[in-house]
């Protein structure tokens, strides 16, 4: 998949509030930056609003963006169960060292980040309020850049906040010292349109942020002069516009990947015509297959431990006079190693030989054991290799009884979300996001698939043969199961925790079917 690039032309502003960490004064600007801000570069922004076949697409970047100082800024959420709520944690340096200080209740309610940040007011030029909303913050900006000369060279924090997923057990979201974190322009929950013309906008942060980071009232509000101008696309044009749009209202909330791309089996499905082995030393697998050995003469130490989220985004679908229970499923590595697994191919063949990898605590590779084996998907929508031996999902009766088994029984391994940045060694950056990234194409010889620490895996079973079709099975409670490493050929800490399971409640007729999801712990 290709990463969203920002090819409009509005004139962004890079705009700056002065902030103030918690604790500590406003700083020198010439010898030392402020600890927080936003800045003001011009005061004027030209937005273009795309018109196609009487729709209209509005790409709107007001170019707030919250800037760290000297130190980066960086919020650690976290949650002990489904039954607890978000608790979220700015680290604070002091004296070189890390100190952990509690975000008040009700400024981290869900996994997209801080809750109603600022307010964005739009008036028109006859000084009319036109439309006002809050905005959330996401610290993790995909498109994060240093701002001043001295920053460090590189940016260790996620690139997104992978709020989609409802059983997300903990998140780190931060801005590195001297980077910038851009703020949304538009609501979090819809698209909005503003007629060519002249408008008058007003970013505000809101008085909870303003007073936790103790920032002074004349300092938190900040206005923009900003111009509309319709501009006529042809059909490539507008399609392309509206998926901009798209994705900028998603912004930092999700991946580039899932915000831009239409929704495959993974969060997001794209060209998987180069994998990431082809450009980066780290994910090229050997040139031949390892010598087979026994799981336990490989040295103990480091291992992936594979968990099972419950079933999410639970939908009913109809095709061809049959009905369907679509779902999300996520298995996630909360181990202290990556699971990494190669495959060779077998010449002539459309099938790999599969090798999982283990590595010390140093990251040194130690071993490998057979694992199964990949195959060549030629289908529309897949064109890659999967991994035969990841998972498997269940539709289970009341009893725990097999009801209906998923099509699918074969994987495109890669880092799609952050289910807990928190634990330790977690990857906040991982490479292989997409099935671009990480499955290969019919021409290789030998492809590296890779979980990484803190990461899972989510498909999207939406459609027939691997949805459950449920139209003739009776009314009743069932059981949506995910299990993770079913036939036992992957070496991981534990395979107690690699099943989860779903209630879900079928009724109606088999023409007319209804579909009832209990939340868990209000999770849905």
């Amino acid at each position: 998949m290709t990463r969203r690039t920002k090819i409009l032309t509005a004139s962004a502003v890079t705009a700056t509030l002065a902030l103030t960490a918690v604790g500590v004064g406003v700083a020198n600007a010439a010898t030392d930056p402020p600890p927080l801000a936003f800045t003001l570069a011009t005061p004027n922004v030209t937005a273009e609003r795309y018109i196609y076949d009487g729709s209209a697409y509005l790409y709107l970047d007001l170019g707030v963006n919250v800037i760290a100082g000297k130190d980066p800024l960086e919020i650690r959420a976290t949650r002990k169960s489904y039954a607890d709520p978000i608790v979220a944690q700015q680290m604070v340096v002091k004296n070189g060292r890390k100190k952990a200080v509690n975000l008040p209740a009700g400024m981290v309610t869900d996994w997209f980040g801080l809750k109603d940040f600022t307010t964005v007011t739009f008036k028109d030029a006859a000084g009319a309020e036109v439309t006002s909303f809050d905005t959330d913050f996401c610290l993790n900006s995909w498109d994060s850049a240093r701002t001043r000369r001295d920053a460090p060279a590189e940016n260790p924090y996620p690139r997104y906040c992978n709020g989609e997923n409802p059983f997300n057990l903990g998140a780190v979201w931060g801005i590195q010292a001297g980077w910038n974190g851009t703020t949304a322009s538009t609501p979090n929950d819809r698209e909005i349109d503003l007629p060519a013309g002249q408008y008058t906008a007003t970013v505000t942060l809101n008085p909870k942020y303003r007073d936790f980071f103790q920032v002074p009232a004349a300092d938190a509000t900040q206005t923009i002069n900003l111009t509309v101008v319709d501009v006529i696309e042809d059909k490539r044009g507008a399609a392309v516009a509206e998926a901009q749009v798209k994705a900028a209202r998603a912004g930092s909330r999700t991946s580039p990947e899932t915000a831009v791309a239409e929704h495959g089996e993974h969060g997001g499905q794209g060209d998987a015509s180069q994998q990431v082995s082809a450009y980066k030393p780290g994910f090229r697998p050997p040139a031949k297959a390892p010598k087979a050995v026994a799981r336990t003469a490989v040295a103990k130490g480091p291992r992936p431990d594979l968990k099972s989220l419950p079933a999410w985004g639970i939908s009913l679908s109809q095709e061809d006079g049959k009905s369907f229970v679509d779902f999300g499923a996520t298995v996630w590595n909360a181990g202290t190693s990556p699971l990494l697994v190669d495959g060779f191919r077998r010449t002539g063949t459309e099938l790999m030989d599969a090798y999982q990898y283990f590595f010390d605590a140093n990251g040194k590779e130690v071993g490998s054991v057979e694992a199964g084996t990949m195959e060549w998907d030629a289908r529309e929508g897949h064109r890659h290799w999967h991994f035969t031996d990841f998972a498997q999902y269940n539709l289970l009766a009341a009893d725990k009884k097999l009801a209906v088994r998923s099509g699918k029984e074969a994987f495109c391994l890669a880092n799609t979300d952050a289910v807990d940045y928190t634990i330790p060694n977690a990857k906040w950056r991982p490479d292989n996001t997409d099935l671009s990234s990480s499955c290969g194409q019919n021409t290789a010889v030998a492809v590296r698939e890779v979980l990484d620490i803190g990461n899972g895996d989510t498909y999207t079973q939406a459609r027939p043969g691997q949805s459950f079709e449920i139209t003739d099975l009776p009314n009743g409670t069932y059981y949506i199961e995910v299990k993770a490493n079913p036939s036992n050929k992957l070496t991981e800490l534990s395979t107690a925790n690699n099943t989860a399971l779903r209630e879900i409640k079928l009724g109606g007729t088999p023409s007319e079917r209804t579909l009832e999801v209990p939340s868990v712990n209000g999770l849905d």
